[in-house]
């Protein structure tokens, strides 16, 4: 395991060619009046994988591939739901 840095996120966008969209959400709690904050924050990522809107995965820190790109999707963790068919049928016309 290298020392990159790697998040957890759901695609929100797949529209450019081999690039998604990755929505990583945290929370935390706020220092000073404890009270639990959810934030999120949008990173491109390159796609080799095929990966679809509402696929959870996994992306990790790169060189920069773009102006705006920095992460390649790793992994995808879990499938969308109603996702299983689109991908049965890209892989049956490939």
């Amino acid at each position: 395991m290298n020392k990159r840095r790697r998040l957890t996120g759901v695609v929100i966008s797949d529209k450019m060619d081999k690039t998604v969209v990755v929505r990583v959400s945290r929370s935390f709690r706020h220092p000073l009046y404890k009270k639990v904050v959810h934030t999120h924050k949008k990173y491109k990522a390159h796609d080799e994988l095929g990966a679809h809107v509402g696929d959870q995965v996994r992306i990790v820190e790169s060189r920069p591939i773009s102006k705006t790109k920095h992460w390649v999707v790793e992994a995808i963790v879990r499938r969308a739901r109603g996702n299983e068919d689109v991908v049965a049928q890209q892989e049956a016309e490939a």
